[in-house]
């Protein structure tokens, strides 16, 4: 089944559809195909800069709004207590919504964690004052989690994730397991290992000799593989696309299930390197721009 429940008792799709990257011109079509696939879980984020795009998708679809679950992130350089809630108001303005489904800090941001621990608290008055359904992070560590929790009231519902076979983060997923907190699979087919700009020696786990053996075996693509076995570890995972083809084939992951020892086989791929921003990497506010600013709705 394509559902998560949450710690705060919220229902989510367990498989969503990722837009990061997705130029504004092709995201509200992306959103619009994906939608008619049969994704009900969209995820953005205020830097990703499509916010409006996917609003925008979401209403060409002619669902309901109760029948999307839309998640969007804050960036960092509108954390802070005030701040955060203007964050939400520019993303709640670009979406077209007053309330959004779930609602995340970005980064973990060590260099500035008051500012972080200020961010969560705004969000939990959104939590308690109706304007979002559930909180959370990304990119966030065990020991960001730990001082986060340690500060605030709501633990997160959500840490998403850099994990794919290369990288699976066993001590975060380990951490966020023992908080009740779902581990969401950002790059869950590990489009990270050959996506420009992250540096050179790059190789795509799509093209992993092992990955490819227990494809062939279920007559299915390697993406399908990894896709399913998130979900058969009871996670969630963000796919990303503009391509009707291969959105609908990585919506198609429901009707086979991979073995103990394939799931087992895929873990033993682990590389233990985070391809993507690295939360403990001093480079990674000036890398990642954590101060470019979020236009207004």
């Amino acid at each position: 089944m394509n559902e998560i429940t949450l710690n705060n008792g919220v229902v989510m799709p367990a498989l969503g559809f990722g837009v990061f990257q997705s130029g504004p011109r092709e995201t509200a079509d992306a959103v619009e195909v994906a939608l008619a696939t049969g994704y009900r879980l969209v995820d953005t984020a205020a830097v990703y800069f499509n916010e409006g795009e996917v609003g925008e998708g979401i209403r060409r679809s002619g669902l309901a709004r109760d029948e999307v679950f839309v998640e969007t992130k804050v960036w960092v350089s509108d954390y802070g207590y005030d701040e955060t809630f203007h964050a939400f108001e520019k993303s709640a303005g670009k979406l077209g919504y007053d309330t959004i489904d779930l609602l995340l800090l970005h980064q973990p941001a060590p260099d500035r964690f008051g500012s972080t621990v200020a961010g969560y608290r705004a969000l939990e008055k959104l939590l308690a004052d109706g304007r979002v359904r559930a909180i959370g992070v990304s990119n966030f560590l065990p020991d960001h989690l730990d001082r986060l929790i340690a500060e605030t009231d709501v633990v997160p519902a959500v840490n998403q994730i850099e994990l794919h076979p290369y990288s699976t983060q066993p001590a975060v997923q380990r951490a966020n397991a023992a908080h009740g907190i779902v581990s969401q699979a950002w790059s869950p087919i590990g489009g990270i290992t050959f996506y420009p700009g992250y540096g050179g020696g790059r190789s795509s786990v799509l093209d992993d000799p092992g990955l490819q053996a227990v494809a062939r075996a279920h007559g299915r693509s390697a993406a399908q593989v990894m896709l399913r076995w998130h979900l058969q570890r009871g996670r969630s995972a963000i796919p990303k696309s503009v391509t009707p083809s291969r959105i609908a084939e990585n919506f198609d992951v429901f009707d086979f299930d991979l073995t103990a020892d394939e799931l087992a086989l895929i873990e033993t791929l682990d590389r233990g390197v985070l391809n993507g921003p690295d939360p403990e990497d001093p480079e990674t506010p000036r890398r990642f721009n954590f101060d470019r600013p979020i236009p207004e709705a």
